[in-house]
């Protein structure tokens, strides 16, 4: 019979993320099919609140590692921290949200306790007593199940496979492990955290509608010339008022790279489908995108799609948007954007 870990890494106020969270709820339906023991391990510079948080999770054990050397993001701290706790647990199977901080180390955990690894999981189930998890290849366009036999055996799950786990709060008393900290432990310090103002952060994972621009809107327009300038006005301000999330079409961020005038706040970190990212958002637009099948294999995880296109036989009119504008997306979002600066 397995027993299983729930291990996650706290934020700064001492709370779990919302993929810590989503780590959560799978860990707890595993326990709940499997039978076994349920453990929580934290780790950060606090973890009091977050403990407090899940205390109604069903685990046997909550144990953590405190302290103000596990606060900032390090592999050679997360690494001996997840160690740790792994070891103190006892536990044979992992479940852990793959989160960049949490993605970076525990391929080395794993190897540091004879165990194994799988990154992308995003389903974690049992059947007749085996634990069978479902992860995705080839940048999420081959969904395959398997299992494994060594063990301890780590899941890193994928963000938005699941729903984030709810419960009461209450209180709980974590068991403290204490790791000891060598100097060459802390080689590596955090000088300090860089991130762009509100309004030029274009990425936002958690954001409720993704806005994907393709190449359209580089292209000359029904007047015979470009409007590039105009484009990214538009786009820019469409992002600030809605507080969106930027995609691109592969055509449109590689355009760059060919001499062409392009959107210059795009780069291949927004790119969607075609060896891009797989988003998951409640809502998707996208704008002056020709649909092709690769882009819109990164769409598989929106949950209603929409799409301007001039083109009403364009690749999204065949069935791949839930609903197709045929119309100017020069015109549409500007008319968008009036409406949403007049609210």
């Amino acid at each position: 019979m397995d027993n299983i870990l729930f291990l996650a890494h706290t934020e700064a106020d001492g709370s779990l993320n919302k993929a810590a969270l989503e780590a959560l709820s799978s860990a707890v339906e595993l326990k709940q099919s499997l039978g076994g023991t349920l453990d929580v391990a934290l780790y950060g510079a606090q973890i009091q609140p977050a403990a407090d948080s899940i205390a109604a999770c069903g685990a046997t054990r909550f144990l953590a590692v405190c302290g103000e050397p596990f606060a900032e993001a390090r592999f050679a701290t997360d690494a001996a921290a997840s160690e740790a706790l792994l070891r103190a647990s006892g536990a044979t199977i992992v479940i852990a949200a793959a989160t960049s901080r949490s993605s970076r180390v525990m391929a080395a955990v794993a190897h540091r306790v004879g165990g194994c690894a799988d990154t992308h999981v995003n389903a974690v189930a049992a059947a007749s007593g085996a634990t069978t998890v479902t992860r995705w290849f080839y940048r999420q366009r081959i969904e395959g199940s398997l299992t494994r036999s060594q063990r301890p055996w780590i899941l890193l799950l994928d963000p938005g496979s699941r729903p984030a786990w709810k419960g009461e709060a209450g209180s709980v008393t974590p068991e403290l492990i204490d790791v000891p900290l060598s100097d060459s432990l802390r080689r590596t310090t955090v000088q300090g955290v860089v991130t762009p103002p509100a309004d030029q952060q274009t990425i936002r994972p958690d954001a409720d509608l993704l806005f994907v621009a393709g190449a359209g809107w580089t292209k000359k327009q029904k007047d015979g010339q470009t409007h590039v300038p105009e484009a990214e006005i538009i786009i820019v301000d469409f992002l600030r008022s809605s507080k969106a999330s930027l995609g691109g079409s592969k055509s449109l961020v590689d355009i760059s790279g060919e001499n062409q005038s392009t959107l210059h706040f795009m780069t291949h970190l927004n790119q969607v489908g075609q060896t891009g990212s797989s988003p998951r958002h409640p809502k998707g637009l996208a704008a002056c995108c020709h649909g092709e099948e690769p882009h819109t294999v990164g769409w598989r995880f929106i949950s209603e799609r929409r799409a301007i296109n001039l083109d009403p036989n364009c690749g999204w009119a065949r069935g791949k948007a839930d609903v197709l504008y045929v119309a100017d997306a020069f015109e549409v979002m500007t008319k968008v954007n009036a409406l949403l600066s007049g609210k």
